[in-house]
């Protein structure tokens, strides 16, 4: 079972697990709504793609500079300044449904903003976490905010296809909105969490720092590559408005976004193995091809319920996949990096995909939806092997031997600091 430790021992940790929950449980409303306004908008399944090319270059950009900023700054300070801007955009939304005829270019300008936004305040908050609870609890609480957001991922889409199929798109960003009251209430309440001694100042310098030192590690590579290759072909949501009209209407469209959560949250709820696993770059690789497998699965599929089933499936490979992933960044990246290279990992589970979704929208017009799905997801499967083959150090790599080095890491920051 879960190790529900990180809860009872961290108040930080709870009040910033129950901020991301109560907002995320909003925002993936939202995230679902956008797509299916641009869809109702145009029917054209390549614009909805098109959404993830406006939040591509902001999220890049903004992802550097955020991590540079996590590490100068007070962290918690700067979630809390970003959660303010999120919830500005989510009333944007609000009032530009309320318009007689809704403006396309208000969706994708608030697509691009809330990733800019997001790189901004991701690094920051993954960078509090290995702060506010020990080392060794790390695993436990990557669960726990996994399993946050699969109750977000089950319980938002499956509430916004009712709303959407009930009431006026409006009620839908009002509640949206709504959450980001609870969530600020809660992270004002956060202790601060000052940066690291002698922090180097936000620079192009201190970037390029950042990203030399994620060059010289075989296991962060391997974990970006990995993810890259896996959500760039085998990332279906953008073509999930065109599923739900074949397979039910809207009614099922929240279901599609709900199933990979249900397969997510199945592998949280009995994730407390994780801890005993030392091969995680072997685990990351294998999720990866079961999530491609899944994928396949869903996209040959001809039910409703094979269809979920299958992502399910991929759902829970990607859990698994995201709780080692996140433990190899948390326990190897000294403290006085952290911020820096939470923008890189930020990029590396973000433009596959924001990109994915183009590429599943593009082949769509050539091959139909369900051509685009079992093609990515067979492109995901030999791209796996072929990363695999040739990160043979990433697959040796043991998490043992990098909790012992970031510790080392620390302690000569530490000492050069006050030297």
């Amino acid at each position: 079972m879960m190790d529900l430790s990180p809860l009872r021992i961290s108040r930080d940790f709870r009040l910033i697990f129950s901020a991301s929950t109560v907002s995320g449980f909003g925002s993936y409303i939202s995230l679902i709504t956008i797509p299916y306004q641009v869809a109702q908008m145009t029917d054209d399944p390549l614009m909805v793609g098109l959404l993830g090319v406006a939040e591509l270059v902001p999220l890049i950009i903004m992802s550097f500079v955020g991590g540079a900023l996590a590490d100068y700054v007070d962290r918690r300070r700067l979630v809390l300044i970003s959660e303010a801007a999120l919830a500005v955009l989510a009333l944007v939304l609000l009032l530009n449904s309320l318009l007689a005829d809704a403006h396309l270019w208000v969706l994708f300008g608030v697509a691009g903003l809330t990733a800019a936004f997001e790189g901004i305040q991701r690094p920051a908050l993954e960078g509090t976490i290995p702060r506010v609870v020990p080392l060794e609890k790390l695993p436990a609480a990557i669960a726990l905010n996994s399993l946050s957001g699969q109750v977000r991922q089950l319980a938002g889409p499956g509430l916004a296809g009712v709303l959407m199929a009930t009431v006026d798109l409006h009620w839908v960003y009002a509640f949206d909105l709504l959450t980001f009251v609870v969530s600020l209430c809660c992270l004002w309440l956060v202790r601060a969490v000052p940066p690291p001694p002698a922090a180097e100042r936000p620079s192009v310098r201190s970037v390029i720092t950042g990203i030399r030192y994620a060059r010289s590690r075989p296991e962060l590579l391997g974990t970006y590559l990995v993810d890259i290759n896996a959500m760039f072909f085998a990332m279906p949501s953008a073509l999930y408005p065109f599923m739900a009209d074949d397979l039910g209407g809207p009614e099922v469209l929240g279901l599609l976004y709900a199933a990979p959560a249900i397969g997510s949250m199945l592998a949280s709820l009995t994730s407390s193995w994780t801890g005993r696993i030392h091969r995680h770059g072997l685990m990351v690789v294998l999720a990866a091809g079961a999530w491609g497998v899944g994928i396949i699965g869903a996209g040959l599929a001809t039910s409703l319920w094979l269809v979920v089933a299958c992502l399910a499936f991929a759902g829970a490979a990607d859990m698994i996949s995201g709780v080692f992933r996140m433990t190899i960044w948390g326990q190897t990246v000294p403290d006085h990096l952290r911020g820096r290279l939470a923008g890189i990992e930020m990029i590396s589970y973000s433009v596959g995909p924001l990109l994915g979704g183009t590429r599943a929208g593009l082949v769509a017009r050539v091959t139909g939806v369900s051509g685009s799905i079992v093609t990515g997801g067979i492109l995901c499967v030999l791209g796996t092997v072929v990363l695999a083959a040739a990160l043979p150090s990433f697959l040796r790599y043991d998490g043992r031997d990098g909790l012992e080095r970031k510790r080392a890491a620390d302690r000569e920051w530490a000492a050069r600091s006050t030297a």
